[in-house]
């Protein structure tokens, strides 16, 4: 690993950076030994944007801060054709719990400097990916990269996950696990993933799941919700679907009308097929919070 500070002068990042410089960089040099990369990233605050990358790096970060406004850990080792990478940013000023429900309710003063952190990943190689975000927000487009494992937990930052360029997935994804607790995630066209196995799990916040694009595999959909709320956007029709929800009284839980009960706790729809290889095998519980189902208009 090689941390280098790069200077682009007047070079504008991005609009989001207005006319910020980006000031330093970590990167991960490509090998063609190199198969897959296991990536951990963790990040406590800011503006986080993810998405693949012109170059062949396996890894390249930009940020707007100095050297001394964050902090950060770093590992990386290589064994059996496997790039393992660990990285952690944390913000010197840290946010606390009382901080971090503070800025969800009342956002960031004016004079605050808000951290932005770009990340880039080759189009060339499989990843699996472990992301861990805290307070602020994060974007992350996965159009076109190859993804076999992802992992995102998020403690009250709000997330936007998606294939926002229509690139599916070129490999079959094994696990799309999410993990909300007081922030917000929206997933859109989850089915481009080619998620074999999409799990939820919401403590206070809010998920968003996306199936309304064709789906290209079968997947089984594990959700489990406590007091926060989950909504799940399903094509008109097309594409075969089997729900089943353990709930309890305190909770709330709106199907769709093309639903018909199969039995206890279990509906499907009019294009369900049990042995389909396009079936959405929903399996959910709910304590205390919300679970809506919404067809596409």
């Amino acid at each position: 690993m090689r941390r280098r500070i790069v200077v682009l002068g007047a070079s504008i990042f991005s609009a989001t950076l207005s006319f910020s410089q980006v000031k330093k960089q970590f990167s991960v040099d490509s090998n063609e030994k190199i198969e897959q990369i296991d990536l951990d990233f963790k990040v406590n605050s800011g503006s986080c944007f993810i998405k693949g990358g012109e170059g062949k790096e396996l890894l390249n970060v930009y940020s707007n801060l100095q050297y001394d406004d964050y902090g950060h850990s770093f590992q990386k080792s290589i064994n059996n054709k496997v790039c393992k990478i660990n990285l952690a940013l944390e913000d010197v000023k840290s946010e606390g719990l009382s901080q971090s429900i503070s800025y969800r309710m009342f956002g960031r003063s004016d004079d605050e400097k808000e951290n932005i952190w770009k990340v880039y990943l080759s189009e060339d190689k499989t990843y699996n990916l472990n992301l861990d975000y805290g307070v602020g927000t994060a974007d992350i487009d996965l159009s076109g990269l190859s993804i076999e494992k992802l992992k995102v937990r998020t403690g009250s930052a709000d997330v936007n996950i998606g294939y926002f360029e229509n690139l599916n997935n070129p490999v079959p994804m094994d696990t799309f696990y999410v993990k909300v607790d007081l922030g917000s995630v929206s997933v859109k066209k989850v089915n481009l993933s080619k998620a074999k196995n999409v799990v939820a799990d919401i403590g206070f916040g809010n998920l968003m799941l996306d199936f309304t694009d064709k789906s290209q595999v079968s997947s089984n959909i594990k959700g489990s919700v406590g007091a926060g709320n989950l909504m799940i956007l399903l094509p008109k029709n097309g594409t075969p679907i089997k729900v089943t929800i353990n709930d309890s009284w305190l909770c709330k839980v709106k199907l769709t009308k093309s639903f018909k009960r199969l039995s206890n706790n279990t509906y499907v729809n009019a294009d369900y097929s049990e042995n389909a290889d396009n079936l959405l095998n929903f399996d959910l519980d709910v304590s205390m919070g919300s679970i809506v189902f919404k067809e596409q208009q």
